[in-house]
């Protein structure tokens, strides 16, 4: 099990229509739940409906914040690792820094989930 996040947005390209685009697109394994959780992020990740978020910008403070506890104390946040190996804290701080970086380039950018 996995959970996909999508950054689109309808683009104006001369048409009848706007096209949709997608600025990003990432999959991590639900195995971190319990990290992103503890950092504060599962919310914003895995349930953003529930938070209000939206569109890509309504993510940056709070998906910022927990980055930087994360990088901050990654021995407490390995402890989370999912013991098989399925979802390490090497793995999540990397995701979640290109998944910010993408919320700040394309703010927005509605989001898009699948879990």
């Amino acid at each position: 099990m996995s959970l996909d996040v999508i950054l689109r947005s309808a683009v104006d390209v001369g048409g009848d229509q706007p096209e949709m685009v997608t600025w990003f697109e990432a999959n991590i394994t639900h195995n971190l739940n319990k990290m992103a959780t503890h950092a504060g992020i599962y919310e914003q990740l895995w349930r953003p409906e529930e938070v209000d978020a939206m569109l890509g910008g309504d993510l940056i403070k709070a998906l910022s914040r927990g980055l930087q506890d994360m990088k901050a104390r990654p021995d407490h946040y390995r402890q989370f690792e999912a013991a098989n190996g399925w979802g390490t804290y090497d793995q999540f701080v990397p995701w979640v820094e290109k998944y910010l970086d993408a919320c700040v380039r394309f703010p927005a950018a509605a989001i898009e989930i699948s879990r």
